[in-house]
């Protein structure tokens, strides 16, 4: 039996410039493929939220509901993206928490940002993803700082647990055998466990161009 594979980084169109997936299209294609789930992790919102949770329920699918938050990385003066995934009741309200934050208290040059400080209040009832190459591991490990990236890794596991996923992703880019190899030798050291994800943007391969003019747009 063949394990299905399910969909933990989709963004949509309200991902306002990162993202072309209409929800009804995807949750239509998500049932061609015969998927059981699929999360939604709009950037620091859930703008789409409702309309993708009745749209995957009427369909007979799971939907997971999450988002991408783009953290301050003081030390190095940069920001990094960590992937959080309500896995309770509990995590919902705390994801509802970490965005109203973003927007109120860590808007930066238009951008809302959160720090980890806040993620850590805000932990329970979440499921955390590191974010894979532009995560704050795979930043250290790609900037050979194989230090930093163990003592990020072990922070996070405090904070999270069992709950933390070192993100594997092999989308053909830049650096991602690199990233993938360095961040499986990672998992293993400390026994994390691992999860692939693609970066979904759009659904058919035919509309990489109509995304990269909205972003440039």
């Amino acid at each position: 039996m063949i394990t299905p594979f399910v969909h933990l980084k989709v963004h949509s169109e309200y991902s306002i410039v990162d993202g072309l997936v209409r929800i009804k299209p995807l949750i239509k294609k998500i049932g061609d493929l015969n998927m059981p789930a699929v999360a939604l992790t709009d950037v620091c919102n859930f703008y789409g939220l409702v309309k993708f949770y009745k749209a995957a329920r009427g369909a007979g699918i799971k939907p997971i509901l999450g988002s991408d938050f783009i953290v301050n990385d003081v030390e190095n003066e940069s920001t990094t993206v960590i992937t959080l995934l309500a896995q309770t009741e509990e995590g919902y309200r705390n994801l509802r928490v970490l965005i109203s934050r973003a927007y109120q208290e860590g808007q930066t040059l238009g951008e809302a940002r959160v720090e980890r400080q806040w993620i850590e209040e805000c932990a329970g009832g979440i499921i955390a993803l590191s974010g894979a190459k532009v995560g704050d591991i795979g930043q250290a490990l790609l900037n050979d700082r194989e230090g930093d990236a163990e003592a990020l890794l072990q922070h996070w596991l405090n904070v999270f647990g069992d709950r933390f996923y070192i993100e594997l992703q092999r989308t053909g880019r830049t650096q991602d055998e690199s990233y993938l190899h360095k961040a499986v030798a990672l998992a293993a050291k400390f026994n994390c466990p691992v999860v692939a994800t693609n970066d979904v943007r759009f659904i058919d391969g035919k509309e990489f161009d109509a995304h990269e003019a909205r972003v440039c747009i």
